[in-house]
């Protein structure tokens, strides 16, 4: 009984954008060609102290952090808002410190002393 109201429940699910996987792929595809396209205009014009072969591999490495997602409409808001982000950024509608917070490291450091712990309301 509960196995059949779980199988309705995935059938009236309505899709975002694509309609199947491949769709899907396809879409994601396309985002990551035109973010790459963008690169050096992004480079020169917020004059980010990274080359374009560092902001290329920083590219791949935020599409790849979520290559093992199965849901097509997860992967389909994430292509969304992928585009709105690169349309604020070439419409340079975001500022040089909104880029560079995409090459912080994803791991910080924990302080360990009294003033950073304090500085980053750990105490």
């Amino acid at each position: 009984m509960a196995s059949q109201t779980v199988k309705r429940a995935i059938k009236e699910v309505k899709p975002i954008l694509s309609l199947d996987r491949e769709e899907a792929r396809l879409r994601v595809l396309n985002l990551y060609k035109a973010w790459f396209r963008q690169i050096p205009y992004i480079v020169k014009q917020y004059d980010i102290p990274r080359n374009e072969e560092q902001c290329r591999r920083k590219l791949r490495e935020e599409f790849t952090k979520y290559d093992n997602i199965p849901d097509i409409r997860v992967i389909d808001m994430l292509v969304i808002k992928g585009q709105m982000e690169l349309k604020e950024i070439v419409n340079v509608w975001k500022q040089k410190g909104h880029v560079m917070t995409y090459f912080k490291d994803t791991i910080e450091p924990k302080p360990q002393d009294f003033l950073s712990k304090f500085l980053n309301g750990k105490e």
